[in-house]
């Protein structure tokens, strides 16, 4: 049989049923057919579907399960490359390149599970569609014949999300770029405190994108840190400018004392992100006439820096403050703030965030940070 990728050969319709009826008749395979919450089949050694789960027909609109029974994945899902193979599915030109068939492969030659992402272009009646799959496959042995399990996972929206991340990022760089250079140009042409206020804010943003471009875009936690000497008066600065030019500041007193006069090793964006979520906390924890102090206590070894505002979080609050997603307001998409605190302080920076609370005492979140980050 012809071929341009995997082996054509096909199990006959009684071979088929023969397996069937073996796969049905274990326990322990039924079992995880019915329990599985994703869509699950097992095949054969030559790629057919020989049994599967109820979600697997459910999600492809399949009424008649023995349509199903003798098809290859590719078959039963509606990819519009598995007629263009001489053999069906896994045969043809554009197969070489699939997720699907390279797992189902490397599982059956090696006896080993394997995992392939495959992006899948389908058609379901007259409507085409451009799906991507988690495709999970594992050797199996029943009655001394050998199977595959094959579990299909739908993430096309996490990758559509990934894209549209990655174009976000790209064309907010670009735009930031030219606000960079023309803040730069102002404040030459143009010196003042505020345009030098502006310069300075335009770099700083620039350098969030970048920490959170590493954060969203990376499969994990992953950001190599940029390790500088800063002088304290620098944070403070720039802390300050922050804090007076952020929209919900009103009436509300900031006071910020004198650092230290010394450097720390650190990596400033995130030092100044971290102190900005503190700052911003107490600036809209509190009244409108409230007063907020933010000063910085120098140890031998390391450098405290709190933030101070009059409210006083209760209890039930307090006790999951820097609990991911929990937030003491309703809104989706808060309790951001609090939790990356203590995850870029702590992971990061490698000191310590905490705070306390009291009624007569007010709020006072602090980092403490290495005076020297190695």
């Amino acid at each position: 049989m012809e071929t341009f990728f995997a082996p054509a050969h096909r199990s006959s319709p009684q071979e088929i049923d023969e397996k069937v009826r073996l796969v049905s008749d274990d326990t322990i395979v039924t079992g995880i057919l019915h329990s599985a919450s994703g869509l699950l089949a097992i095949l054969d050694e030559n790629r057919q579907v020989v049994a599967f789960n109820d979600l697997f027909l459910r999600d492809l609109g399949v009424e008649n399960a023995s349509e199903v029974l003798g098809l290859r994945p590719g078959e039963v899902l509606g990819c519009v490359y598995a007629e263009h193979g001489p053999s069906g599915c896994g045969t043809s030109k554009f197969c070489p390149s699939c997720g699907a068939i390279l797992a189902i492969l490397a599982s059956l030659q090696d006896n080993k599970p394997a995992e392939k992402i495959c992006t899948l272009a389908a058609k379901r009646g007259d409507i085409y569609l451009d799906i991507v799959l988690l495709v999970k496959t594992q050797p199996i042995v029943v009655s001394g014949k050998r199977f595959l399990l094959i579990f299909l996972q739908d993430i096309t929206i996490d990758h559509q999300r990934a894209a549209i991340e990655k174009i976000f990022f790209h064309d907010l760089n670009n735009m930031l770029t030219v606000i960079s250079v023309s803040s730069e140009l102002l404040k030459k042409t143009q010196p003042s405190k505020l345009t030098s206020d502006i310069n300075t804010i335009s770099h700083r943003i620039q350098q969030e994108i970048d920490l959170h471009k590493s954060l969203m875009l990376s499969d994990s936690i992953l950001y190599k840190k940029r390790l500088e000497g800063i002088n304290l008066s620098v944070i403070r600065k720039e802390l300050l400018i922050f804090c007076q030019n952020h929209p919900k500041k009103g009436n509300k007193t900031i006071q910020i004392d004198p650092f230290p006069d010394i450097s720390i090793r650190t990596d400033h964006t995130i030092l100044l992100r971290i102190l900005v979520n503190m700052a911003i906390n107490a600036i809209e924890a509190s009244d409108e006439d409230g007063l907020i102090k933010i000063w910085a206590e120098e140890q031998p070894d390391t450098l405290t820096i709190k933030v101070w505002n009059a409210q006083y979080i209760p209890e039930k609050f307090a006790l999951r403050i820097f609990q991911r997603n929990f937030s003491t307001k309703e809104q989706a998409g808060r309790g951001i703030g609090t939790y990356s605190m203590k995850l870029f302080g702590e992971q990061f920076l490698q000191g310590t965030v905490s705070f306390t609370t009291s009624q007569d005492e007010g709020t006072t979140f602090s980092l403490v940070h290495p005076r020297m980050l190695p």
